[in-house]
């Protein structure tokens, strides 16, 4: 045991023992100086004038070699290396990222293409020169602070005196060591209104907008800081029925990356594309077209759900500020952009006062010297410090009225006049120019006392040079999420085991149920009265007999699932109806009252809440007099799936046999249309449209004179001249008057929809027809003001009922000419009192409404049915239909 241990401590004495050793010197902050310099001298733009140092150089460079013509950029490219100590590569392309957010620089040549991501050409065979509006507001070495070059061969400006907010009209973006920059583009005319309401005392806010347009949710935007997030959307529209048009792509995207997240959905079988042509030259045109049969509408969803149609944009503000990172939202930029400037026009100001006074001092002084032949007292003298003496004792009897007092160096300045401008001189001239230059100083110092009127008005000439053609080009708009589930196309099969109790994609020699996406669930009943909702696979095990299998819909309240079950092997009958709105996924649920033996005697799904009639047949058994009556589903109310539901019979059930297909028992569908989002939905957001039936549609008109019937569907798009959007009543004429350009008259016509489902145009098709009014009216009134024409009277305004100016006619045909007179306009009257023919509906009566699906009392019960039902509480994911009989 002794001869154990010391061997024990020996090896314990022998192993290496570990050392520490701390980084001192350089080593211990090489990477703080480091991240240090990335932050301040290249990643993060400087709040004062908004530029990174790279940008800086380059228009200090620009400066300095402009003469008004155009330079190379490689020679603007290495005159700025003198500036900045990095490769031409990294300055090039500072240059041209400059060079296409059209502000400063003045470009010639290829400079690339944002939509297209085209690179510019090279730097050799492109030109720049400093634009017009870049010279205003960006430079003026009078009020610049200067520093020495990274070699001290030159000076370079500490900051530019930009006066304008810089960084928020192009945006900066970075990544530097442990932070980086986001800070979106934002309009330059509603940054200068925004400028204007901060120096008036006014609240403003300012959104983003991007060169590439599109379409922007900035609802989460939270003012620029970290945490907010932009949605941004291509502008999709319908060209016709097979053809999608891209006007418009999202912020950061090219046309180029967008057609391959197109393609690249298409090929995942997300979304069905026949062919994409990209016709993009100086806008944007990117057609996709559509196999036939295929929704737009849905596509469009698709396009926004799958692909960069739409992409979220995390904003971040950081600048620099005091050589330290500042985390900052764009409001607060605005603000400090603004009052920077304010600080820089009175410094200009100061600048420009001093300049006058100075020089109204030394004409007031030249005309002293000249006009009192002060020059002549020094002919006789014969030194320098005589000459100085001579002038100034000259001079001290006329200077009471000077503001300051004449040093030596005016004087020099006096000696210096040449004789030929002594001779010549006018004294007239002489004072007018000291009248002009006090004018110009009282202008100033007025400028100065009134310095925030001075800047609001700085701001206002710069919006009137500079504003044209800079109009917000991104639509401000809040978006309705898509369900991706709702429009993802069915590319896959959906097969099943009812024997084994399988379901999955890969079953292909058992039955075909039904088309699916691979981000469906599918739910699916058993025999035994089980539930389960899973998602899609390729073979998933869910237990024998299996009597339904769809699609499941989250959140669904109109379909409703009937069944009639045994409870137990030898126990009663019970029927109920349920709908399954929501549930926890891969979960078996009991249907039954949970006894063993329970079994399905009959289920039914029913996608509009249909109640059919049912026949029950009991065995012969004992003293049974009844053995045949039948169930209307109709009069069981409809509960949670959790529900025992109401007794039917506590005999043997022999079979249940369908007697009568049901109607709906819903009442109909209220479908509300949201104006912010400009969708429909069935939450009660926006205006309510109508209650619609299985049948029912929506008429809408656009302000181009196309008229056309569909089913209403939370998935629709809506052009941007939709006029009028409503419930359509077959019988219901729509009445209009418009323009015809080829006979320059106005026509009236009344007409109704002879091709439901069909988009028809009911005006002419010459381009200078236009749709004045349009009315969905039983007995519509219209106002005409006549125009008043040379040597003649105006008539007086006409009053006309349409419906007795002209009778109901095809959707082709002309219509009635209006007037011959002249027309200066037509208004649409409130129309005459009319009681429309209601309508009438087989399931009108004893309907429940899916918004209170359980708050029906059940007053009639069916022959052999009893009132009992009771319900079991569970917990809770998340809907299809057909018809199921045993």
């Amino acid at each position: 045991m002794i001869e154990d241990q010391n061997d024990d401590l020996t090896n314990e004495q022998d192993e290496p023992k570990e050392t520490i050793t701390r980084v001192t010197g350089m080593y211990k902050d090489w990477f703080l100086d480091y991240a240090s310099y990335v932050i301040l001298e290249r990643a993060v733009p400087a709040i004062e004038d908004g530029f990174k140092p790279v940008q800086r150089r380059i228009m200090h460079s620009m400066k300095d070699l402009d003469d008004g013509r155009y330079n190379k950029v490689a020679n603007i490219v290495g005159h700025t290396m003198q500036y900045h100590p990095h490769g031409d590569a990294s300055i090039a392309d500072a240059m041209v990222q400059i060079g296409q957010k059209d502000l400063l620089i003045d470009t010639q040549g290829n400079w690339g293409n944002i939509l297209t991501g085209d690179r510019a050409a090279a730097s050799r065979y492109i030109e720049a020169r400093i634009s017009k509006f870049g010279l205003d507001v960006v430079y003026n070495p009078k009020i610049t602070e200067w520093q020495a070059s990274y070699d001290g061969r030159r000076k370079e400006p500490v900051n530019l005196p930009v006066m304008f907010p810089l960084l928020l009209a192009q945006g900066g973006e970075g990544i530097a060591v442990g932070l980086s920059t986001k800070i979106l583009p934002h309009n330059f005319i509603e940054l200068i209104d925004a400028s204007i309401k901060h120096l008036q005392g006014k609240r403003f806010t300012i959104l983003p907008d991007f060169p590439t347009a599109g379409v922007a949710d900035f609802s989460n935007y939270n003012d620029g800081l970290r945490g907010g997030k932009v949605r941004v959307r291509a502008k999709i529209s319908q060209l016709n029925k097979n053809t999608l048009t891209i006007t418009e792509i999202p912020f950061g995207t090219t046309t180029s990356s967008l057609i391959d997240s197109i393609l690249k959905a298409n090929d995942k079988g997300k979304i069905k594309v026949k062919k994409i042509e990209d016709n993009t030259a100086a806008e944007v045109e990117i057609l996709v077209h559509l196999p036939s049969g295929l929704s737009p509408d849905k596509t469009i969803d698709a396009l926004y759900a799958f692909t960069s149609c739409e992409s979220s944009i995390s904003p971040l503000g950081c600048v620099i500020e005091d050589n330290k990172p500042l985390f900052i939202g764009v409001t607060e930029m605005l603000r400090r952009s603004t009052d920077n400037t304010v600080q820089l026009l009175k410094q200009e100001l100061e600048i420009k006062l001093g300049e006058f006074e100075e020089q109204w001092h030394f004409a007031s002084l030249e005309r002293i010297f000249i006009e009192n032949r002060i020059y002549r007292d020094i002919e006789e003298e014969e030194t320098w410090e005589g000459v100085i003496s001579a002038i100034d004792k000259g001079l001290k009897p006329h200077i009471k009225h000077l503001k300051r007092a004449v040093t030596e160096d005016d004087i020099v300045r006096l000696t210096e006049i040449r004789i030929k401008r002594i001779s010549k001189f006018d004294i007239d001239k002489a004072q007018q120019k000291i009248d002009a230059l006090e004018d110009q100083i009282a202008q100033v110092k007025h400028h100065l006392a009134n310095l925030i009127d001075y800047a609001i008005a700085y701001f206002t000439r710069l919006k009137k040079d500079y504003g044209e053609g800079r109009e917000r080009k991104t639509e401000i708009r809040t978006f309705d999420d898509v369900d991706a589930t709702k429009v993802v196309i069915r590319n896959t099969k959906l097969y099943v085991n009812r024997a084994e109790g399988f379901i999955g994609t890969s079953l292909r020699r058992d039955e075909y149920v039904c088309d699916c996406s691979d981000i469906d669930d599918i739910i699916v009943f058993t025999k035994q009265g089980k539930m389960m909702v899973t998602k899609v696979d390729s073979k998933t095990f869910i237990g024998k007999d299996i009597i339904h299998v769809a699609v499941f819909k989250k959140k669904d309240k109109r379909t409703i699932y009937n069944m009639i079950y045994r409870d137990g092997a030898k126990g009663p009958s019970y029927i109920k109806r349920f709908a399954v709105t929501s549930m926890t996924r891969d979960r078996d649920y009991d249907l039954t009252n949970g006894n063993k033996g329970s079994n399905v005697l009959y289920f039914s799904a029913n996608p509009n809440g249909e109640a059919e009639v049912v026949t029950i047949l009991l065995r012969q058994a004992g003293s049974i007099k009844k053995l045949k009556w039948d169930i209307d589903f109709a009069d069981i109310l409809i509960k949670g799936r959790v529900s025992k539901g109401n007794l039917v019979t506590k005999y043997t059930i022999k079979r249940v046999e369908l007697k009568e297909k049901g109607v709906s028992t819903l009442k109909p569908r209220k479908i509300w249309f949201d104006d912010t989002v400009q969708r429909l939905n069935v939450d009660g957001r926006g205006e309510l449209v109508g209650e619609f039936r299985g049948e029912d549609k929506l008429l809408i008109v656009n302000q181009s004179g196309i008229i056309k019937t569909v089913t209403p569907e939370v998935t629709m798009h809506f052009d941007d001249d939709m006029i009028v959007m409503e419930k359509w009543v077959p019988k219901k004429p729509i009445s209009a008057i418009y323009f015809n350009g080829e006979k320059e008259l106005y026509y009236v016509k009344r007409f109704l929809i002879e091709n439901e489902g069909r988009e028809e145009s009911f005006i002419s098709e010459h381009q200078n027809s236009q749709l004045e009014i349009v009315t969905t009216d039983w007995k519509p009134m219209v106002e005409v003001v006549f125009a008043k024409e040379r040597g003649k009277d105006r008539k007086d305004n006409l009053e006309i009922n349409l419906e007795e100016f002209i009778s109901v006619k095809g959707i082709t045909a002309l219509g009635n000419q209006l007037t011959k007179d002249k027309v200066n306009q037509i208004n649409l009257l409130e129309p005459l009192p009319y009681e429309a023919p209601e309508e009438v509906h087989a399931d009108d009566l004893d309907v429940v409404d899916e918004e209170d699906l359980s708050s029906k009392t059940n007053d009639n019960q069916s022959e052999g049915t009893s009132g009992s039902d009771e319900n079991k509480s569970e917990p809770d994911v998340d809907d299809e239909g057909q018809i199921t009989m045993f």
